[in-house]
């Protein structure tokens, strides 16, 4: 199954995410998705989609012109994870809000989401990527809990390929 990996970073650190996720998938494409169009989404079986939450639970700027290519994509078939950074305790009640903007896109193309993760360990107040007690993709609080990234990464790595291969 043919991996992407599109992000959007401003300040480096989904990047940074992205390439960290990208080395544990043999095979996968990193791509910055200000470079994505809609062809890039509906070639891949399993899409992982990463952005920083700006403001109050704003989507990373450089998806701002790559949405339009993701709301086209048919999605029908294929798995999509989500990734996302935020700051727990600077925007405690929109932490990492823009991954639920990506899960809501994601699923109303036809996707199938994957790699769900527990809320324990996260002390924020509210967060438009929570379902239950469950994230809709990988939180990273690069701000307040760099030293758990690398841990989390791979631990959803894992979690990825069990559920998607």
């Amino acid at each position: 199954m043919k991996t992407g990996i599109f992000y959007g970073s401003t300040t480096g650190n989904t990047a940074n995410a992205a390439q960290q996720i990208g080395a544990l998938l043999t095979g996968a494409r990193t791509i910055p998705v200000k470079e994505a169009v809609k062809a890039s989404f509906e070639a891949c079986g399993l899409l992982i989609l990463g952005t920083s939450t700006w403001g109050l639970g704003e989507l990373q700027d450089d998806w701002s012109d790559s949405l339009d290519s993701l709301r086209a994509a048919d999605l029908r078939g294929k798995k999509v994870a989500i990734f996302g950074l935020g700051d727990q305790v600077g925007h405690p009640d929109s932490f990492v809000d823009a991954m639920g903007t990506l899960y809501e896109m994601a699923v109303a193309a036809g996707a199938t989401v994957v790699g769900k993760w527990p809320t324990d360990d996260y002390d924020f107040l509210a967060s438009a990527a929570v379902d239950g007690d469950q994230f809709l993709g990988l939180p990273l609080d690069e701000e307040n809990q760099a030293a758990f990234t690398e841990e989390r990464i791979a631990a959803w790595v894992e979690q990825l390929l069990a559920e998607a291969f």
